[in-house]
């Protein structure tokens, strides 16, 4: 069986925090007896509210932290003990902090990690030219860091990121701030880089839009505890959350509340729209459009999957 690229055992940390002179000292638990494995090029999601312990976690991982109690393998290494040998093998991209030179035109930044990760100069300038192609900056090369805007950053932090060809990438809230189009064009190239070259992925974010069209496994951490380790289809199920079928009719027609496995939710437009929610483990799309096919005639429809800032509320609550 091959080495997983993360691998967590009973993973803990605390933190003493001063209250005063006459309330002493509290030990606050961040992270919790965390056990959790990550296999090599698996997409990962890993949410939770603030101050559930995402970035502590993250920390632990990449040796920005010793843990309290408990170990944790990144790559197959120790990371506080190998932090050097393990920089050469992920990358990291922290939403709020930058890795690149703010003065310095943006190539400057790329030559200089180049030489940071000791990489072969031919190798280099073609890995940053594809970088550079894919992610659509040949027009801000020449830009100093600080005038980029906050879209044209995060690309450059995320190609800054993937110069040395990681083993892993880690990406805490890579597209906070950024507008549609922006997001859209990075997930793209994140899909893109990880079917080429098998780079495991894992992702903090509280965009669930990233979640969902990145990841195939997610991880919902509470208060420092796994709470949930799975699809997003089964952390929907698992708290209950219903998919809807929207249908648009060709003519007016009265409530379906009698189709089966359904729960009508709404008519609308004078009964040629009607919104049908249903639970996937019990009936389909195609039950249900088999059902109303019988009562109208479609004009067309849409299915609409459970918010996942929903499904993680209703997780907490179920938790607590």
């Amino acid at each position: 069986m091959d080495t997983p690229i993360i691998e967590t055992r009973d993973l803990t940390r605390q933190f003493v925090l001063r209250r005063g002179r006459l309330r002493g000292r509290e030990t606050l638990t961040a992270v919790h007896a965390m056990n959790f494995r990550v296999e090599r090029g698996a997409a990962v999601g890993y949410i939770g509210a603030n101050g559930a312990g995402k970035s502590t976690t993250i920390k632990m991982l990449t040796g920005i932290l010793v843990p309290t109690s408990g170990t944790v393998r990144t790559c197959g290494l120790e990371p506080v003990r190998r932090r050097r040998q393990l920089a050469s093998r992920i990358g990291v991209v922290f939403g709020q902090r930058s890795q690149l030179w703010w003065d310095l035109p943006l190539r400057e930044s790329f030559s200089i990690l180049a030489a940071v990760h000791r990489l072969d100069p031919d190798a280099a300038r073609k890995r940053t030219h594809t970088l550079v192609e894919q992610l659509e900056m040949a027009d801000t090369l020449a830009t100093p860091v600080r005038q980029l805007s906050l879209g044209e950053r995060m690309r450059a932090e995320v190609a800054a990121a993937l110069l040395h060809s990681p083993e892993l990438i880690i990406l805490d809230e890579p597209t906070i701030g950024l507008d549609v189009l922006s997001k859209q064009r990075l997930r793209e190239f994140l899909r893109a880089e990880r079917a080429e070259r098998g780079t495991t992925l894992l992702l903090t974010t509280h965009d669930m839009g990233d979640i969902e069209r990145l990841c195939e496994r997610v991880l919902v951490v509470d208060r420092g505890r796994l709470a949930y380790d799975g699809s997003l289809t089964g952390l929907a199920a698992t708290v209950g959350a219903r998919r809807v079928l929207v249908v648009d009719l060709t003519a007016p027609t009265p409530d379906l509340t009698d189709i089966p496995g359904a729960t009508l939710l709404a008519c609308e437009a004078g009964g040629m729209r009607q919104r049908l929610a249903f639970d996937a483990e019990e009936t389909t799309a195609a039950q249900l459009l088999t059902a109303v096919s019988a009562r109208a005639e479609v004009r067309d429809l849409t299915i609409e999957e459970p918010e996942i800032e929903d499904v993680v509320r209703r997780l907490y609550r179920s938790a607590r």
